[in-house]
């Protein structure tokens, strides 16, 4: 069918396919420069890689010694993170306490009795207060689902209320304060009290409250002399040695939820510096009279005794007991309270009956100062019920409202919040759970941020060694040797083999690196480490000694660590892998030397504003636009010239066309001529 000629539309002599080859040749140039421009623009993007690369690197080199740098990071380190954690700021002071978690704080949560399904909450204002804030909802009546959504809209981060299935069938309303300490309780008025007394949440009550009068002349003493003991404006003083007991009449039953509260300060006294002693002088011996004879006076020689050495006594014994303070019972036994803490103002103490006296009945209150040379005054002695609040108190109470109380090396402190920010500056500690034994807390550098410091920079260093790598050797082997490649990035990377092998730039650039990680920097914490290798960062040093051989992976530049040496060299010698790493070895305060000093300042040239990379990537986009700009002249060129052969053999066709019936008219006209004739 491609032979059949059809006039006007089809080409006698394929005139189409002749100017196609005639300017497939002409476009030869063009072609030419489309490969040119396309491999100038892969170019570009490979050094744009590269500048990313390096600047990778920068930024991790920066980081080991700029002001942020990880060695002054702080990190917290607790021997029990069950009971007290806790974080640190890079102002903290590296130090370590001892602390005791006896307290955490809590809120209230009260939960109410199984309740209908059926149970309505009636219309009208609910008030629930919390410490001196308060919450009140306007409620217009509904079930129990009902008046939780319009409490929780209300409350927000004030209290939030819930629904539990207990029993099947049944649900509970649990109330809660989100807000911790003993000063934020959770109360209730108007119809809040109605609604609590009513699903059994809480019940109504009177309370429970007795002071313990101090009258010096109820007191029973115990021991020491009456000057020892006394009461004024309120506190009981007793002085060292003193002891003394404040009966309670009548005897108190304590019961399992009742608190004895009190306040107590202590002085301590600076004893004199008693008289060195001085040895006894012995018996005096009175000298015997002379004998007189024969007018002769003799005189006796004077009496000697013998003296046995003299060892001077022991000075005074120092007595220091905080345990002052016992319960006794009526059955005879007592209880001794846990030791106060020094403190000359008045420090408030307070402890759960339940836990120390059980069901006995208490007879007194015992103070045994054996101190000899501290005094201690109590005063505001009160059994009461701390669950009681406001005439209700919480029948299932889930928790409730208590400060955290933190033993800090024998300083009792409370806090309203278990996250304490104010008590070791730079620290905020975090009080998880009660502590049965003390609490180490350590304030050191934060190693592990350092080691992931140094890890970012070793990988950053070899992804950009191996980039150099690629793109300066024409060796299939570099790619086989980057294990952790995956398939497509061993592919892309392929492409890439050796297309900068003539470039003097990588190379001097891969040249200064390898200096600069293997070259040695002085510091002056520790004068014998001035090396990588030092701390278990090399190009072989996990493979030196090892006799394994020649290894030709080993001479491409890459870092390797050793991270059993890095950790013990962090372990021991931190400051002075940061000096390795940057320091101010001219005292400006500026850091100009060091490993990770000198990565930066060699990358710098390369990737800031108008630096290599930037020149490189616009000197080749200078050499695109001057390509594009002849393929805009050659295809200019190359239109006109297919014009000219479309013209040209559109004429000759055009002319042939012609001369066809012009031949065709003459065999016409001949034939009729023949035909007259005939």
């Amino acid at each position: 069918m491609s032979d059949i000629y059809v006039p006007g539309v089809t080409s006698r002599f394929n005139t189409d396919k002749l100017i196609e080859d005639l300017m497939r040749v002409e476009r030869v140039p063009k072609d030419r420069i489309d490969k040119n421009v396309e491999s100038l623009e892969t170019q570009k993007t490979y050094w744009q890689d590269i500048g990313r690369r390096v600047s990778t690197l920068r930024e991790s080199a920066r980081v080991l010694y700029s002001f942020q740098n990880p060695f002054n990071d702080r990190t917290v380190r607790s021997s029990d993170e069950s009971a007290l954690t806790g974080t640190a700021t890079r102002e903290a002071v590296q130090q370590e306490r001892n602390f005791i978690v006896k307290q955490i704080a809590q809120a209230d949560r009260f939960l109410s009795s199984p309740q209908e399904e059926s149970f309505r909450v009636e219309a009208g204002t609910y008030v629930f207060s919390l410490g001196e804030g308060e919450v009140s909802v306007d409620f217009r009546g509904g079930n129990l689902r009902e008046f939780t959504e319009a409490l929780n809209r209300r409350g927000r981060d004030k209290i939030r209320a819930s629904l539990i299935t207990v029993e099947p069938g049944t649900t509970s309303l649990l109330l809660e304060s989100l807000l911790s300490g003993e000063a934020n309780k959770l109360g209730f008025s108007g119809k809040a009290e109605e609604l609590v007394v009513k699903t059994g949440m809480a019940e109504r009550t009177t309370g429970f409250s007795r002071d313990i009068p101090l009258n010096q002349a109820g007191l029973g003493q115990i021991s020491g002399s009456e000057e020892s003991i006394s009461v004024e404006e309120g506190a009981l003083r007793v002085r060292a040695g003193g002891g003394v007991s404040i009966p309670l009449n009548p005897g108190l039953a304590a019961g399992p939820g009742f608190a004895l509260a009190f306040e107590t300060a202590t002085e301590v006294m600076v004893p004199e510096e008693p008289p060195a002693p001085q040895p006894p002088p012995g018996p005096a011996i009175l000298a015997p009279p002379p004998a007189v004879y024969g007018g002769v006076t003799i005189e006796s020689e004077p009496s000697t005794v013998p003296i046995p050495p003299w060892t001077p006594p022991p000075p005074p014994v120092r007595l220091d007991n905080m345990a002052v303070l016992s319960l006794t019972f009526s059955d005879g036994t007592r209880a001794v309270l846990p030791p106060l803490q020094d403190s000359e103002e008045f420090k408030a103490s307070q402890y759960r009956l339940g836990d120390i006296a059980g069901n006995k009945t208490i007879g007194s209150i015992e103070i045994l100062n054996n101190n000899t040379h501290r005094d201690v005054s109590i005063r505001n002695i009160r059994v009461f019920d701390p669950d009681a609040r406001e005439g209700i108190k919480p029948k299932n109470p889930l928790s409730v409202a208590r400060d955290a109380v933190v033993v800090m090396d024998g300083i009792e402190v409370k806090r309203p919040a278990n996250n304490i920010s104010d008590l070791i500056p730079g620290v905020t500690l975090i009080a998880r759970g009660v502590s049965d034994r003390p609490v180490t807390l350590g304030v050191e550098s934060d190693r592990e941020s350092v080691k992931n410091a140094i890890f970012s920079l070793v990988g950053n260093y070899n992804r950009l060694m191996a980039e150099v790598n690629v793109l300066t050797r024409n060796d299939d082997r570099i790619i086989q040797e980057l294990s952790y490649l995956t398939t497509e990035e061993r592919e892309e990377l392929k492409k890439r083999l050796g297309v900068f092998s003539g470039d003097s730039t990588l190379n001097q650039f891969k040249t200064s690196l390898q200096q600069i990680v293997t070259g040695p920097y002085p510091t002056t914490v520790e004068r014998d480490l001035s090396m990588l290798t030092q701390i278990g960062i090399g190009t072989d040093v996990r493979g030196a000694g090892s006799g394994s051989g020649y290894d030709p992976s080993r001479l491409r530049g890459y870092l390797e660590v050793d991270e059993r040496s890095l950790d013990n060299a962090l372990d021991t010698r931190l400051q002075a892998i940061q000096q390795l790493f940057g320091y101010d070895s001219d005292g400006d305060l500026v850091v100009d030397s060091g490993v990770a000093y000198s990565l930066e300042n060699v990358s710098k040239p390369y990737v800031e504003t108008g630096g290599i990379i930037s020149l490189k990537t616009g000197t080749i986009d200078s050499r695109i636009t001057q390509d594009q700009r002849r393929m805009e002249t050659l295809n200019r060129q190359l239109a006109a010239k297919e014009a000219a052969l479309k013209l040209q053999y559109g004429q000759m066709e055009g002319a042939y066309n012609r001369m066809e019936q012009m031949s065709t008219s003459l065999d016409q006209f001949s034939q009729r001529s023949n035909n007259n004739n005939r």
